[in-house]
């Protein structure tokens, strides 16, 4: 949800079908930028309506008691510390795909994008570093000495596709700029909830230096496909399902597994845009000599043959990252994430909201998200700039700075993940259903806030451009 391409086929005059008066409505809407964050709040409220249904029960032994294994003659996968059901699938497996898109729009960033002008990136960068500094302290100090220290990373997590859903709900009030930062934001607060999930989420005692030296190795032979020039998906693919496994094994968690995938994706082109262009002229002039000739494209070996070339031509000009990242953007934001959100979102309100209003551990997700976020994003923004470090975007105000630091603590996704990870076991099934409550209260009251605070802002002629 990071990027957006401009559409040059919208002019193009399509023959109409009867099936596009069912399609078209759903096409426009997965075309909004705000459609992922719609899908996954809509997730959401299923996932609390049943909870809290009487089928909460059924709900709940859906995810948590359904079991799904393979077996291969007497190896059964998973297995052992791995539990199987379709909660584990979900959070250990599926997820690894939206880690993998993080992963790619990481390395597109630092490569081409926001990122890889330190100066540039600098205010979201530094406001990122405060957004998830002030929120851990928040949440340490309420429960210093408590055993439910180990959730601290929960609340320095923001959720890029809720954050950018209700900007895009905010029309011409947010100037581009904004959005711009926080993007930036959200993917470099993407890659320090990567590193604290990596270092401080991985069990000493089920570390397998191994199976971790094996996935380094898959890694390292994926590195050395990239550089001889290997683009094909499915290698990587093939690989990827290896590097997955023994990441899982390692007794790191398996979602990393993605994000180093993704490192290894080539970015480079196998041809420059002046061929492209040159080539593209010569085959199009064919055509339309083709055309002209009076020949029809369902008989013409010339007109057919033209178009195998441009395709395979505008797949030499495009990078293979760019075109996993179009691929897999919309099954991660679309399929992947919702599904998470209605395998983790689903809390019983009746359970856990007397537990989590007198439980440090549920004001200290809550106080870290609406508090830690805003007073962390825009305290360190605003000292960053009268330090001289930086600048605001154009046509960004100290306002619009207010209202995109608290939705910066719209936590949701990230936040279920590493409350998952650090409250992970059935001893600590009330404390993960305390946090799971307090992140979703969390997350919505920064919405709400902050979309109050942006539509008190201007509109602005140039927030669409």
């Amino acid at each position: 949800m990071s990027h957006s391409e401009p559409d040059f086929l919208g002019d193009v005059r399509n023959k109409p079908r009867p099936i596009d008066r069912v399609v078209t409505p759903f096409v426009k809407f997965l075309q909004l930028e705000s459609a992922g964050g719609l899908v996954l709040m809509g997730a959401a409220v299923i996932a609390l309506v049943a909870a809290n249904s009487p089928l909460g029960h059924a709900w709940h032994e859906f995810w948590t008691g359904t079991v799904l294994q393979i077996k291969l003659g007497e190896h059964v996968f998973p297995s052992g510390k791995h539990a199987g059901h379709f909660e584990w699938w979900v959070n250990d497996a599926l997820m690894a795909i939206f880690f993998f898109v993080v992963g790619l729009e990481l390395k597109r960033e630092f490569l081409t994008g926001e990122l890889r002008n330190p100066r540039k990136a600098a205010l979201p960068l530094i406001a990122a570093v405060g957004g998830m500094a002030v929120p851990g302290l928040i949440y340490a100090a309420a429960n210093w000495g408590q055993p439910t220290l180990r959730g601290w990373a929960i609340p320095t997590a923001t959720d890029i596709a809720f954050a950018l859903g209700v900007l895009a709900l905010l029309g011409n009030r947010v100037p581009a700029g904004l959005r711009v930062f926080l993007v930036t934001l959200a993917i470099a607060d993407d890659l320090g909830a990567l590193l604290i999930i990596a270092f401080f989420y991985t069990d000493a005692k089920y570390l397998s230096m191994p199976s971790l030296g094996m996935a380094f190795g898959v890694m390292g032979v994926m590195a050395v496909l990239n550089v001889m020039g290997v683009r094909r998906w499915w290698v990587y693919g093939i690989l990827g399902l290896g590097l997955w496994w023994f990441v899982l094994h390692a007794g790191v968690h398996a979602t990393i597994a993605g994000v180093m995938g993704a490192m290894t994706i080539p970015v480079k082109t196998r041809i420059d845009a002046g061929e492209y262009e040159r080539k593209s002229r010569e085959l199009l002039d064919s055509f339309r000599g083709d055309v002209e000739g009076g020949h029809d494209i369902v008989t013409s070996p010339t007109q057919r043959g033209v178009i195998s070339a441009v395709e395979r031509l505008a797949e030499s000009v495009q990078t293979p990252l760019h075109r996993l990242e179009k691929l897999l953007l919309p099954i991660s934001a679309f399929v992947v994430v919702p599904i998470f959100a209605l395998a983790n979102a689903g809390v019983s309100l009746g359970d856990s909201f007397g537990a989590a209003v007198r439980d440090r551990e549920a004001w200290g997700i809550v106080g870290g998200l609406v508090l830690g976020k805003t007073l962390g994003i825009f305290g360190f923004a605003l000292l960053a700039v009268k330090l001289k470090l930086c600048v605001l975007p154009t046509h960004v105000t100290w306002r619009h700075m207010l209202g995109a630091a608290m939705l910066g603590g719209i936590g949701f996704t990230m936040s279920l993940f590493i409350a998952q990870l650090a409250f992970a076991g059935p001893e600590n099934v009330q404390r993960l259903e305390i946090a799971k409550l307090a992140v979703l209260t969390g997350s919505t009251i920064s919405a709400v806030l902050g979309a109050g605070v942006l539509l008190t802002c201007k509109r602005n002629v140039e927030a669409g451009h």
